[in-house]
């Protein structure tokens, strides 16, 4: 079971149903039921058109849903015959179905939701972790919002600025490594860019670039985490970085600035330093103090505390942290590296401990538990 191959199918059949017109909620209900259905018969009888049999047993199973609900009976009246099997035509429908959740009667936030959900391919738990959320939180949200655009007509798109969220969003779920989207998100913002004339979208395109530059860098070949400090730079795609540093300057030079750039403006200064200890921490934190004046995250006050302690020592860094809520997630992770640079290594190997049973993912857990070890080993020699 190619599960890739039906992540990639998703979104233009998703399109399909849309546009022969089901509505939005109830085509994605169709389009999870046919991969559902997907699953279970494909291993044992692989269709010659992945394409033509989704399309044909989602639009069966909008017609069996449409037919059961009364109250949608003249949806029915305008549905002649179901289409034929055979081959669907090739299309990519993904970038105008991010558009059209991001659909005016929806909030921004209850957009981003939707489209992650919907398009994007991610779970609501993975959702809810990208906005500092419980699950059950983000369950409602997206709940809410196939409510509100049930039944309406998806012919009024939505902003820029709600597809950009939801690109960025799905790029860092990919970047993390649970989820092989990061490579798609820059396909899409490559196609926003073409289209667009905006310094936030080439902003956040430098941004992917910068970043996806160095994922083969990121992990062992047993898939342990590799932090940035200790990284094989000459592993890092140098074309990529050329790229995305271009465009930034490009964006930059137009001086609109937002918060993508601020974020790739930090990341061209990572990728420009030949160490860690060669790096510009100081204009990183200026970096740093730019983003959070546009943001006010506090996920990106986090990663300044790790900056000053960079720029201006770990109690400097630990100070800033200190201003922090704890419950923030990593901050603990922060907090023990801190300790660590500050030479306090049983603080840190205690918080190392406390950080690996907090991670969000396996790969992240095994890394501080490793970490953990390190210095104690080191402590008891």
């Amino acid at each position: 079971m190619n599960e890739v191959l039906l992540r990639s199918l998703t979104p233009s059949v998703l399109g399909i149903l849309v546009r022969r017109g089901a509505d939005f909620a109830a085509a994605e209900d169709a389009v999870q039921d046919a991969l559902v259905e997907a699953v279970r018969a494909w291993p044992a009888d692989p269709p010659r058109d992945p394409m033509g049999w989704l399309v044909t047993v989602a639009w069966r199973r909008f017609l069996d849903a449409t037919r059961a609900d009364s109250a949608r009976r003249r949806r029915e009246d305008r549905v002649e015959e179901e289409p034929a099997p055979g081959p669907a035509p090739a299309a990519d429908d993904t970038l105008q179905l991010y558009f059209l959740c991001a659909h005016p009667s929806l909030t921004p936030s209850s957009a981003v939701a939707l489209t992650l959900r919907a398009v994007g391919g991610l779970t609501t738990r993975q959702i809810a972790q990208a906005y500092l959320v419980p699950e059950a939180t983000m369950a409602q949200r997206i709940s809410r919002a196939k409510r509100t655009v049930s039944g309406v007509r998806f012919d009024q798109p939505g902003d820029v600025a709600t597809v950009l969220r939801v690109l960025y969003l799905v790029f860092n779920e990919g970047y993390s490594g649970d989820v092989d989207l990061a490579a798609e998100a820059i396909r899409l913002t490559r196609q926003l860019a073409a289209s667009v004339d905006h310094p936030e979208v080439a902003g956040l395109l430098a941004l992917m670039l910068l970043h996806h530059a160095r994922c083969t860098a990121r992990t062992t070949p047993d898939g342990s985490l590799v932090p940035l400090a200790e990284q094989d730079r000459g592993r890092w795609d140098t074309r990529a970085i050329t790229e995305g540093v271009e465009i930034l300057q490009a964006a930059l030079a137009r001086d609109r600035l937002g918060e993508f750039q601020a974020q790739a403006a930090i990341a061209a200064l990572h990728a420009d330093a030949p160490t860690t200890e060669e790096t510009d921490w100081v204009q990183i934190v200026e970096w740093y103090d730019e983003l959070a004046g546009l943001t006010d995250s506090p996920v990106v006050r986090l990663n300044r505390a790790v900056a000053v302690g960079e720029a201006d020592g770990p109690r400097a860094g630990l100070a800033a942290l200190a201003a922090l809520d704890d419950s923030l997630p990593r901050h603990t992770a922060v907090a023990a590296y801190l300790h660590e640079c500050d030479g306090d290594l049983a603080t840190a190997a205690r918080l190392y401990g406390e950080a690996a049973r907090k991670a969000a993912n396996l790969a992240e857990r095994d890394h501080l538990t490793r970490q953990a070890a390190r210095l104690n080993a080191r402590r008891s020699r």
